[in-house]
């Protein structure tokens, strides 16, 4: 289960609590079970690592614009970093999966699925046109439910990834259970709290919106890597 490990009641404890039912979907999946056991078909996790490719070209650019909108230089430098990160460091190993012969091969340019052109048109959209705090509360879910569903996956994938550590999964695997994804999604989510503390009432809710639309999104993403919703024929 996606848990959140607090000790005192936040903002962010809120976000979770109303996301309950998403995050036990996201639990349930079949892409991540089989991920985590191994017999996940090559050819879907290929598809979900093109497909975060993507995405994660579309998430660099909305935590850019949103390190403009931060309040202050320390909160700015983290989204301008963690921006940095994702366009670089993420995607060169999405590239080197892609690209090491482990995986299958595909022909032409991949193209963003419905869902992910819609998760990074929202994130972008929220960045650019609406206040920091609402637009901090929609980039969050994609740090901690990558957090939580990356430790869970390191527990579970452990004995797959000791039996073969040149497994295609292991790379991804220890990546985001990796202490230094986890702290960057424990600074976001507190980052998301500061937020809420100097955002009115009627901001708090919008922000409350914000996170359980990219928690949907991130639950479509998941999903369609095995169970693809392709665009209309046309």
């Amino acid at each position: 289960m996606l848990r959140a490990h607090t000790t005192t009641r936040r903002f962010t404890d809120q976000l979770w609590e109303q996301t309950e039912g998403l995050r036990r979907a996201i639990d349930d999946l079949e892409f991540l079970r089989r991920l985590g056991d191994g017999t996940l078909p090559l050819e879907a996790f290929r598809v979900y690592i093109e497909q975060d490719s993507l995405y994660l070209t579309g998430y660099a650019k909305a935590l850019a614009l949103l390190a403009t909108k931060a309040p202050d230089p320390q909160t700015a430098a983290f989204w301008a970093n963690s921006s940095a990160t994702a366009a670089t460091v993420e995607s060169a190993m999405h590239e080197q999966l892609l690209t090491g012969g482990v995986l299958p091969p595909r022909e032409g340019e991949p193209e963003h699925t419905p869902t992910c052109l819609a998760y990074v048109s929202y994130l972008i959209a929220a960045a650019a046109t609406e206040s920091y705090a609402v637009a901090a509360a929609a980039a969050l879910p994609c740090f901690w439910i990558y957090a939580e569903v990356g430790r869970d996956l390191a527990a579970r994938a452990a004995q797959v990834i000791a039996a073969d550590p040149a497994h295609p999964y292991a790379q991804w695997v220890t990546t985001y259970g990796a202490e230094e994804f986890q702290q960057s999604a424990a600074t976001a989510r507190a980052l998301v709290d500061a937020a809420a503390e100097s955002a009115n009432e009627h901001e708090r809710a919008a922000m409350a919106t914000a996170f359980t639309l990219a928690t949907r999104y991130e639950l479509l993403f998941w999903d369609t890597a095995l169970h693809p919703r392709p665009w209309p024929a046309g």
